[in-house]
Order: C-alpha cells, then structure tokens, then sequence
C-alpha cells in the first residue's frame, strides 16, 4: 500500500502548529497535522496561555480584587472558593478554543491524524494511534511543533498528590489553605497572584535576587514590591533542597537553613522540549541538553527540510511569538514571499496582577549599549482613566534615544498592561519618536493618553540634560 503523500506535515496543534499548517494551506499545499492527544491545542489550549489568563479572571472576579478600595467598597470572598467554582470558566472557554482550532484546520482543508509521530525516514512519519495499526505518511517538508512539558526537579516528591507542576495544577483537589511556589519566573509569579487573591497564604521561592531579570529593572522591582503587599511572601535568593511527605502537611528545608510547611507546593522551573518520541538523532536533528530543537533564524534545522518553531525550540516560548515563528518558517520552506522574518520587536505580556508588559530596550540594555537615553513616565494615578479603575501605583515608561528622540523602550505595570503596550510597540516598528505621541489626539479618558504626558516628561527630561528648550504644553 502506497503511503500518503503531502507537501507538509505538521506535529502538534498548538499555535504554532496551527498557524504553520494554516499558513501553507492557505497557498495552496496539501498539509497534514498530527497530534498525540485526544484534544487539540496543545498546552497553549490546554494547560498555559488560555487556561491560566481564564483562572486569573476567575480570580479576580471570585475575589471582588478589582473592586478593591473602589468608591469606599471593600469586597472580599463571603465563601470559600471551591474547585469547581474556580475551574468553571476555564473548563468552558478551553472547550471553545479546541473547536475553534478544529474548524480552522478544517476550513483551511488540512488532513488531522491522532496518534503519536515518529521519524521513520527524514521525508517518512510514522503515526501510533491508541489501540490501532500505525499509518505512515510522506512530505517534502515537515514542521515540528510538539511543544514542551514541565521539568522536574529531582528535589521534588511529583509522586505525591500535594506536588504540582505547571501543567497538573489545572487538577487541583482543591484550594488549600497554604501553598509554596518554586520559581519566580513568568509562570510562578502569574499563579503566585493569582493564588494569593483567593485567600491563599502564598509563599514563593525564587533562586536569584530579582523577579524575572529580563525586565527592566524598574518594573521588576515595582512587581515585586506589589506582590509583597497582596501578601505574599518572597524568599529569594533561595531554593529548595529538600522535602519530606511525612505528615498531614509538606516539610520544606530550603538552601539558607530555612524550614517552610505548606498544604502544597507548585513546581514552576522551566520546561522541557517535547521530542522524547520523534527519533529525531535517526534523522540528524539537534537538540541541546533539554531537548530543545536547535534552529537557525528562519527556524530551520539542521535537516534542511526540516523546521521548528514554539515552544520546542525554546525562549521565548510565547503563544503570541510562537504563531509567527511557524508562519515565518512556512513562508521560507514554500518561497512564499509573504512574511520573510519575524518582527524586529516583540511584545512580553505578563498576567501578574497587575499585569507586566515590554518592548524593546531596558535601562540595563541601553546602558551596556552605552546609548545615551532619556526616560519618559507616566502614572496610572495622574491619569482620569487611572483614578476611575482604582490603579494607584502603575506606570507607563518610555525609554528614547537622547540624540534623535527615537522610541526604543515601552514598559508598562498596571492594568491593561498587556494591551497599553501596542501603541508603542507599533510605534517602534515605524520608527516613530516623541512627536508622534504629542501630534496624536487620544480619547479622553483613557489610559493610552498616558502615552501624550509620558512624552512630555521625556521631552523635558531631555531638555534639562542638554540645556535645549522643547517647545509645546502639557
């Protein structure tokens, strides 16, 4: 029997996947997608973007936080949250977002398999579904995006029921009264938040000195402070060393001598690349010490026809940069002269509460560069939007270039963080400088106006570094 023959074979159905598979349909080649798992998406879909953003509503909306101090009204939880009350709204909107990758696979006429791929020949995959003969299929070009899965370290007891992962806390048996994170990367410090704002006493351990140390340094200090006024506790630098399951609650002894009990601990360490059952040293795909597949910049590997993009290729292993990623990687497989790279500029969003959002440069990055910069700021609290909503402590920070007032920098702490920034990320794509904010005319109130004064601030921080007048009003 002849094997199936296509221009494209994609593994996974995660963004990546879904957006690559789409991409070559959608000029005209036959594409296939298989996935291992009984649902689509992947853990985009599944267990990290759409279900954690989905809970960190749940929370807030549970926990009346953003009604918080709000005209005199101070909400709290009248009940104790259930897990059914909390996995409610994920459960529903995780749902939609698999028939929504479905009909789009469908719409866009690609070939879905289930089952487990391997390499069996660089052009050749074949494909174990459960309880079923195996199938091999055939391309002249395949797109590996299996994603990734949360690394254990060998400290922690996963075995026991009261030890999760980024992925198996969407099982939780129920909330507890205590919880220890470990990691104070993106991932734990999103649930550290969102756990403590159901009335979890929160404790979270991160082995460096600083929160997420790719921000700039003004906004990981500002989260930090406002995480430890939610009342979670940080120690840091620090990490876990041990961890006895004796006893009705788990005994932590962390580096510095210290002991911590908690109902549960949540392991938040990184993850991972999934390629365990690809066979890809059979084919001549590297690989680095965690399994992530190593590319080049139009994410090819080192087999010529072979491509990857998401998560199992590593940092920065967004949603958002990982649909681009495939889609570049088609274009170039395909010579399709749509999209040649990804964009030169790509967005952080952060769902800690509140939100964290970057683009560009940092102060740290600018200094090592040796550019001199001004800072521009604006504040949630001098902003009508930002009284009206309640958020007193965020700010939009600009950072330009001094010489030619350039935007290179766009960093944002507060709510809507994660939207606030595409202004200036745009603007930065079009080289645009502080004018275009002045120039522009913003809805009133709202809080992309803190765009207009951030500007003003950095023409007159300019001003008085180089003596020279900017002319114009606030």
């Amino acid at each position: 029997m002849s094997k199936q023959q296509y221009d494209l074979i994609v593994i996974g159905s995660g963004p990546a996947g879904e957006k690559g598979a789409a991409q070559a349909a959608y000029f005209g080649k036959t594409v296939a997608l298989i996935e291992k798992e009984p649902v689509l998406g992947g853990t985009a879909a599944n267990t990290g973007t759409i279900p954690s953003k989905t809970l960190r509503e749940t929370a807030l909306y549970l926990s009346g936080f953003q009604q918080r101090n709000l005209f005199g009204v101070n909400l709290s939880l009248k009940d104790k949250v259930t897990v059914p009350d909390f996995l409610f709204r994920e459960r529903l909107v995780k749902e939609s977002e698999r028939n929504r990758i479905g009909e789009n696979l469908k719409r866009h006429g690609i070939d879905l398999y289930s089952g487990l791929a391997s390499f069996v020949d660089p052009h050749s995959l074949s494909i174990q579904p459960k309880n079923s003969p195996q199938v091999t299929i055939q391309a002249e070009t395949v797109l590996i995006a299996t994603g990734s899965y949360p690394f254990h370290p060998p400290v922690f007891p996963f075995h026991d029921f009261r030890v999760y992962d980024s992925d198996t806390i969407l099982s939780l048996h129920e909330i507890p009264a205590t919880m220890l994170i470990v990691g104070g990367g993106v991932v734990g410090c999103e649930y550290c938040c969102m756990f403590s704002v159901l009335g979890i006493e929160v404790t979270l351990v991160e082995n460096n000195a600083r929160l997420m140390r790719f921000l700039d340094y003004e906004l990981s200090d500002s989260l930090q402070s406002r995480i430890e006024m939610m009342g979670i506790r940080l120690e840091m630098p620090d990490s876990v060393i041990s961890v006895n399951t004796e006893g009705k609650q788990l005994k932590v002894e962390l580096r510095t001598g210290r002991t911590l009990e908690t109902d549960t601990i949540l392991v938040a360490t990184g993850r991972n690349g999934n390629v365990e059952d690809l066979n890809l040293d059979q084919i001549g795909i590297d690989t680095d010490g965690r399994g992530r597949i190593l590319v080049n910049e139009i994410y090819q590997t080192s087999l010529p026809h072979g491509y990857a993009a998401g998560d199992v290729i590593g940092f920065p292993a967004l949603a958002s940069t990982s649909m681009e990623q495939a889609r570049v990687a088609m274009v170039h497989a395909f010579d399709l002269r749509y999209k040649p790279q990804l964009a030169r500029i790509l967005p952080y969003g952060i769902y800690t509460i509140p939100e964290c959002s970057m683009a560009g440069e940092t102060e740290q990055s600018l200094a090592a560069k040796e550019i001199a910069y001004v800072v521009g700021k604006a504040s949630y609290m001098h902003n009508p939007r930002g009284l009206i909503i309640g958020e007193e402590k965020g700010f939009l920070k600009l950072l330009f270039k001094q010489d030619d007032m350039k935007l290179v920098g766009v960093h944002v702490i507060g709510e809507q963080a994660t939207e606030i920034i595409h202004v200036g990320l745009t603007a930065m794509l079009l080289g645009a400088g502080a004018d275009l904010f002045i120039e522009t005319c913003y809805n009133y109130p709202t809080l992309t106006d803190m765009y207009k004064y951030a500007a003003y601030d950095a023409l007159g921080q300019r001003s008085r570094k180089t003596g020279k007048n900017q002319e114009g009003s606030k």
